[in-house]
């Protein structure tokens, strides 16, 4: 998803020889700047979603990803930092969309 995400937002393909030239926080900014409407970033919003009524209108996939992503994070960390890495997600999400 990254892969597609870079290509479609930068027009950048990053399994290149110039790419390999990219810092660390350079890839750290290109990411934190994907747009919802790429691959990674509709990814990312549907597992960041909090809203009751645009969870319960998921299409099949959407709660594919959203259940998975859910019971994955559940399984693997304590509930507090659980809550804490969600409004961290949504925040990021919060401020692209602005």
């Amino acid at each position: 998803m990254i892969v597609s995400s870079f290509l479609t937002q930068y027009g950048l393909r990053i399994r290149t020889k110039e790419f390999e030239s990219v810092s660390w926080d350079e890839f750290k900014s290109l990411i934190a700047g994907i747009d919802p409407e790429t691959p990674l970033g509709r990814v990312v919003a549907i597992r960041a979603e909090t809203d009751k009524n645009v969870i319960k209108n998921f299409n099949k996939d959407q709660k594919r990803i959203y259940n998975a992503w859910r019971n994955r994070k559940a399984e693997t960390m304590p509930p507090a930092t659980y809550e804490q890495e969600m409004k961290a997600l949504e925040k990021m999400f919060a401020d692209l969309c602005r």
